[in-house]
């Protein structure tokens, strides 16, 4: 007998778990499918911006996640070829700009932090998605065991290879040309580096290290190669040695961050993105089947907001369902139209903020990337500090809060 689940998410992510937790909390309980065998953490680490705390706000699980990760205090960027700051700007309050809280949170942290919230059996490991059919108003899951499950709301949040982003009639995301390695040192007596986010540009790799906490630093490069995806997923010590040729004058504490990094703490990926113009015109939600996440707008991380905006997606998925299912008494025929006003909804109100978080991580990377002598002279010379200005403009955004009117 096949089992009927009133709202089934796809992939325990970012997303998939915001929404979970974020549906808890206005008392509606979900089912998670997770291909995986267990929590995945690849990348180490993100970047938290504003625009995730009041997310994280929402959700009611900020206090254990500040008290384990330093507030940043600015931004530093760094030229690799005169070894010269190039544009720095505080995250506190200057003139117009706001206070901004921003750190880098461990991604195995909040990945059990938000498991941790949940009620157990909410998520159902080694359980990957092949296919989806309709069934009357329900729709029919075919997993990769030979078993079936049925569900009222089906929700994509299944990452850039997303089963549910396909039925959806989404293309499959694009290679932009460059790859993204990340790493994490642990220093038993204490690292030294101020709570700083310290990016460095030049010779076409775009680099950042950041304190998590006092004990734990996490770095990031992308950068375009000849080597293959295969080969550099084979040769991590080549691609690590990589990045550290192309750091040129800056500083040698900065360098030894990397060197000090151990091959098994490295993660290495190709950068792909969805294009701006298929989220536009591209059907987000269809009947009562919807995206969030990767599997919606994968960026590249050039702004940091790939993972944030994965939680703003949860929490407005999560309210907008809310409201759809906060009268259970009605019709049933009648629970399927709000279902799909909802998911119309909340689609509505994330369009244009994927397309924006897309556009421009994309356009920011192209030119800190670039080798060409005019992108270089004006990106140390003037777009320096715009880049900074509109990571922190990006990063102002609300997503709202989990209560339903």
């Amino acid at each position: 007998m096949e089992l009927v689940e009133d709202i089934v998410i796809v992939g325990a992510g970012t997303a998939g778990l915001t929404t979970a937790l974020g549906l808890h909390r206005l008392g509606i309980r979900s089912l998670v499918l997770e291909s995986h065998d267990s929590l995945r953490i690849t990348g180490f680490a993100l970047t938290t911006w504003t625009n995730a705390w009041k997310a994280l706000d929402a959700l009611g699980i900020t206090e254990s996640l500040r008290r384990q990760h330093n507030q940043l205090l600015g931004v530093m960027t760094t030229s690799t070829i005169s070894g010269l700051p190039t544009a720095e700007r505080p995250f506190s309050a200057t003139g117009t700009q706001r206070d901004h809280e921003v750190r880098c949170m461990q991604r195995k942290i909040l990945m059990e932090t938000l498991v941790k919230e949940l009620p157990s059996g909410t998520i159902k490991f080694s359980s990957k998605v092949v296919s989806i059919e309709q069934s009357g108003n329900l729709k029919l899951i075919h997993l990769s065991d030979g078993s079936n499950l049925r569900a009222k709301v089906l929700l994509g949040c299944d990452g850039v290879n997303s089963v549910v982003a396909k039925w959806l009639g989404f293309k499959a995301p694009a290679f932009v040309g460059r790859f993204d390695i990340r790493g994490t040192v642990y220093y038993e007596n204490g690292h030294g580096f101020e709570p700083k986010f310290f990016q460095f540009v030049g010779q076409g790799v775009m680099s950042g290290i950041i304190a998590c906490n006092d004990k734990t630093m996490y770095w990031f490069a992308s950068f375009s190669t000849s080597m293959s995806s295969q080969e550099m997923e084979e040769n991590p010590a080549e691609a690590k040695q990589f990045v550290l040729s192309k750091l040129g004058k800056v500083a040698d504490n900065f360098k030894a961050v990397i060197r000090d990094t151990e091959l098994e703490n490295l993660s290495i990926a190709p950068l792909r993105f969805r294009h701006p113009w298929d989220i536009l015109w591209g059907r987000i939600s269809k009947s009562n089947v919807c995206v969030a996440g990767d599997a919606f707008h994968p960026m590249t991380p050039d702004i940091g907001q790939g993972g944030c905006s994965a939680l703003e997606d949860g929490v407005t998925l999560a309210r907008c369902l809310g409201e759809a299912l906060r009268d259970k008494q009605g019709i049933r025929s009648e629970e399927y139209k709000r279902i799909e006003m909802g998911l119309k909804n909340y689609a509505k109100e994330r369009r244009w903020r994927a397309f924006e978080l897309i556009s421009t991580a994309y356009m920011v990377g192209y030119i800190q990337t670039s080798n060409g002598k005019i992108l270089s002279f004006l990106r140390n010379k003037v777009l320096g500090g715009f880049f900074a200005r509109q990571q922190l403009k990006l990063a102002s955004f609300d997503c709202g809060k989990l209560t339903t009117s």
